[in-house]
């Protein structure tokens, strides 16, 4: 069944609770609607990088689908960014993010900055420590 904005966001912050997220950054989503990208766990506000958040923004208009939190890392095959999503049919809200050891499964867009062609949606792995993401798979 499709969602409105205020029902994926409060999906948006069961999950980011879920991951542990540092409570102060979750506090920022719910007030000021602020997401946070990670580089190896150390959390950055979105809007701080122009073209990240032009992204973001674009990705949630094109697709009608909310952020909640993007990680940042340098692969073998790109710069990628990778944004952590809730999207619009609650269908798909069971699998959204699922834990095997300490290991998180979160369902994702996938920006490849380096080769945008090899950007798209799958599930990746994060690790969740000190209240930041990294990804590991």
């Amino acid at each position: 069944m499709k969602t409105d904005m205020k029902e994926r966001k409060d999906k948006a912050i069961e999950l980011m609770k879920e991951l542990d997220i540092f409570k102060g950054f979750i506090k920022d989503y719910i007030d000021d609607g602020n997401q946070c990208y990670f580089e190896n766990y150390i959390g950055f506000w979105a809007y701080q990088d122009n073209e990240l958040h032009e992204k973001m923004c674009a990705l949630e208009l094109r697709y009608d689908l909310t952020v909640y939190a993007i990680t940042h890392e340098y692969t073998d095959f790109g710069e990628c960014y990778s944004f952590l999503i809730v999207p619009n049919d609650d269908e798909d809200w069971e699998e959204l993010i699922y834990k095997d050891g300490d290991t998180f499964y979160a369902f994702a867009y996938v920006w490849n900055k380096t080769d945008n062609d090899c950007s798209e949606f799958g599930t990746i792995g994060v690790k969740s420590r000190y209240g930041g993401l990294k990804r590991v798979a």
